[in-house]
């Protein structure tokens, strides 16, 4: 069977700015909870991806999704912080008509997914992160294990500072494990596609993104009630085992889902998995 084909929608919210959403729509079970919320990477374009949706689809689940500020066609939002993805999750989900959903976050993604949860915990049933970074703390090195940490370290001097380095930034291959760019020449093709999209819109998302994860949060792991599922692979190279480790420690109700194989786009495969143990909630 095909996998449904997301419907986008330009979302206005009070401030003025407009979100741009996307929606697999309506499934008969989705009043029952089976809605999951999707949080993409950085960057990306917010459409969620389709080994997302297949999986989805084939549990019973609806998706939705939406391109953070300055990504995939939303409005900037200057000087926002990961919890301010709280507000716009729930706006998104209020203009679906979702009152109660999940929410699932891969890399860039993980934090704002557990943001909601932070600020609205009478929304959010439950969260996965995947590879996602853990907020900055100078209570482990935050920076051991990155490859390529130039972004996150001038983005702790400022936007401006971030802005300069995404001047000369290149991508550095080695952040990633073989079992990686086989996903992408794989399963997750569909991943590398909409990165490339992506970059019709600008650095100005990664930027903010990236200047939002090495300053403070605008929330506390241990605010974060629902219960988290990490997964975290063991070789990551952009986001290190050891983030995975301090949220396992404290979040209030986690797991870890170590992947003593993958790497920081391979992990992905786990998510069926973190479909069913969010049904299993």
């Amino acid at each position: 069977m095909p996998s449904p084909v997301p419907i986008a929608l330009d979302v206005p919210l009070a401030d003025g700015r407009v979100l741009r959403a996307y929606d697999t729509g309506p499934v008969a079970d989705a009043a029952g909870g089976r809605v999951l919320m999707w949080h993409h990477g950085s960057p990306q374009t917010g459409a969620p991806l389709e080994p997302v949706v297949a999986a989805a689809a084939a549990r019973g689940i609806r998706v939705i999704s939406y391109a953070r500020p300055s990504y995939g066609g939303s409005s900037p939002r200057p000087g926002r912080d990961v919890a301010s993805a709280a507000d716009d999750a729930v706006a998104v989900a209020d203009a679906f008509d979702v009152d109660r959903f999940a929410s699932m976050g891969a890399s860039g993604g993980g934090p704002h997914a557990l943001a909601g949860a932070a600020r609205h915990p009478d929304r959010v049933t439950g969260v996965v992160t995947l590879a996602g970074i853990a907020p900055f703390t100078d209570r482990f090195d935050w920076f051991a294990g990155m490859r390529s940490p130039g972004g996150l370290h001038a983005a702790q001097q400022g936007r401006a500072a971030r802005a300069r380095f995404a001047e000369v930034d290149e991508f550095d291959p080695e952040q990633f494990l073989p079992v990686d760019f086989a996903a992408l020449d794989g399963a997750w093709s569909d991943l590398g596609a909409d990165v490339a999209k992506s970059a019709a819109f600008g650095d100005d998302g990664l930027i903010d993104d990236d200047v939002a994860f090495a300053n403070p949060w605008g929330f506390e792991l241990a605010e974060v009630a629902s219960p988290v599922l990490v997964v975290q692979g063991e070789g990551d190279r952009v986001v290190p085992r050891t983030h995975a480790s301090w949220m396992l420690a404290h979040l209030p109700d986690a797991t870890l889902w170590m992947r003593l194989d993958d790497g920081h786009v391979s992990v992905l495969g786990v998510v069926p998995d973190a479909m069913d143990w969010l049904l299993a909630r």
